[in-house]
């Protein structure tokens, strides 16, 4: 991967964006793609709306998600631990002894998640192996209620400890990959197009809220008014001991980008996506998707009268963890398919199911 992109993707890898708070990532979106796009605009609702080619025709839409799963302070104690509540899809099973982030106002504050030690629990806690969050409590060092609220306040969100980590060969683990790495995908696709002779208006944005019900793709999508949309966000990849092939399929990282078939997906378009991946030598894996896809393609599909969604997906090891792991020849590969297939639409491609 070039230098510069790399860069771009640690960045918004390492900087926080819980959903409905995604602000510090989109300047890094916005500021990135000055030299890129045509035209960049922010919504209302915090969607980064970067077009190539705007008078193009037809409209095409790239969503991938910037925000990011988190934790939300809910209850202070009087001898400052506190309590806090979910911001998507949280296991709690792997939040004890976690290192956390909290994004106060005031700057970032260091914490660590803390539960009963084993040591002081009772036989029959011992046994029960459900964790409840109302369990668990973020530790900043405070003595005091007074003491942690001078440094925290409520409705505060928190992250896991950001960092991205290089591992292996080509990979790279982090919190948040799920979908940060989608953000970088459709911006890199439209960097690529932008080297390329586009028919069409492209429009990659970086839409907010997914992880609390598709909001930002919905909302982005109506505005936009596209005739197709080409969602990009993470899938479970199952070369690991804890996923089953029967259920998943057999994904793998360094496969490459992975394309979904079925309703949720035009039928044209993924098959123009899996021509263009061929024709162009692109890695790549298909996945069965039997009905709606739970991603923002879900959201555009049904937008308006309906357009012509598509799903490319990035293989992810150990989703919405603290060490979500994928490979950088994947999110090379998303992004080439995307701009290659692009680049091959026109006013007169027919999106049609006949």
């Amino acid at each position: 991967m070039r230098s510069e992109s790399f860069d771009f993707l640690k960045s918004i890898e390492e900087t926080p964006s819980v959903s409905g708070y995604e602000m510090p990532v989109a300047r890094l979106v916005r500021k990135r793609m000055e030299k890129h796009a045509d035209t960049i605009t922010t919504d209302l609702h915090g969607n980064v709306i970067c077009c190539l080619n705007p008078k193009g025709s037809p409209r095409i839409m790239l969503a991938g998600h910037m925000d990011q799963i988190g934790l939300m302070i809910n209850h202070v104690t009087d001898d400052g631990f506190c309590y806090f509540r979910n911001v998507g899809g949280i296991d709690a099973t792997v939040l004890p002894g976690s290192r956390v982030t909290v994004h106060s106002k005031k700057g970032p504050v260091e914490g660590v998640i803390g539960r009963k030690p084993v040591h002081l629990m009772k036989p029959e806690e011992k046994g029960n192996a459900k964790i409840e969050l109302h369990d668990l409590w973020i530790d900043i060092g405070a003595s005091t209620k007074a003491d942690a609220l001078a440094r925290v306040s409520i409705a505060d969100v928190a992250t896991y400890k950001l960092g991205l980590t290089k591992i292996g060969d080509g990979l790279i683990a982090s919190p948040g990959l799920d979908n940060k790495v989608g953000t970088f995908v459709v911006m890199e696709a439209l960097r690529l197009a932008s080297e390329m002779k586009l028919k069409c208006a492209l429009y990659a944005v970086a839409t907010v809220q997914e992880e609390i019900g598709l909001r930002g793709a919905r909302t982005s999508c109506y505005g936009i008014d596209p005739t197709i949309g080409i969602a990009v966000d993470v899938t479970h990849a199952s070369d690991n001991p804890g996923a089953d092939k029967k259920v998943v399929g057999d994904i793998r990282l360094h496969g490459g980008a992975v394309i979904d078939l079925g309703p949720n997906i035009n039928p044209v378009l993924g098959e123009l996506l899996i021509d263009t991946a061929k024709k162009k030598k692109i890695a790549h894996q298909i996945a069965a998707a039997p009905g709606a896809t739970g991603t923002d393609a879900n959201a555009m599909q049904i937008s308006r009268a309906g357009i012509a969604a598509g799903l490319v997906s990035i293989p992810n090891r150990y989703m919405h963890t603290q060490v979500e792991l994928v490979s950088l020849d994947d999110l090379e590969a998303c992004a080439q398919l995307i701009a290659e297939t692009c680049a091959r639409i026109d006013s007169k491609s027919d999106f049609t199911p006949m």
